[in-house]
């Protein structure tokens, strides 16, 4: 039997699987399926985000200042760990959007590549999901407070 050139030579060393890697769901099992919530992701990311030394806070100024007010309750859960995060979760794949309050001197790229790594990996780790895209919106920025209130201050012009 002769071999024309568009056909690969068999390996014998080599095992052929039904199903290739980007087909197998870590999540489906003989025994039935497992399935990841969207609230429990935007926890994972929210956590792994704020592990970064450089991230002051996360959300928007008015969803900072509602969790600010929320905490303060008595009886509250405590602080939001998902308060800046935005997940879509699909079958297989999860697509994550922080908004974050960086502190004054920390390099916003070098912080963003961080945030991007440590999300993807701890969300990929413990969900099994793909995370496609983690998208990081710096909403602001931190200024070590330099003691003298804003009301206090004298006028700059006259």
């Amino acid at each position: 039997m002769t071999q024309t050139s568009s056909e690969a030579p068999a390996r014998p060393d080599r095992r052929i699987s039904d199903t290739s890697p980007a087909t197998t769901d870590p999540r489906s099992t003989d025994d039935g399926k497992i399935t990841v919530a969207d609230s429990v992701v935007q926890k994972i990311a929210g956590i792994a985000c704020r592990e970064i030394s450089g991230v002051h806070a996360m959300g928007v100024s008015t969803s900072r200042a509602f969790g600010a007010v929320r905490e303060r309750i008595p009886g509250s859960s405590g602080p939001n760990v998902s308060q800046g995060v935005g997940v879509e979760v699909g079958e297989t794949q999860a697509a994550i959007d922080l908004d974050i309050v960086v502190e004054y001197g920390v390099s916003i790229a070098d912080l963003g590549r961080s945030i991007q790594r440590n999300v993807k990996q701890a969300v990929e780790r413990m969900t099994g999901l793909d995370v496609v895209e983690v998208n990081v919106n710096v909403d602001d920025l931190y200024l070590p407070d330099s003691g003298e209130q804003d009301g206090d201050a004298p006028p700059r012009v006259s």
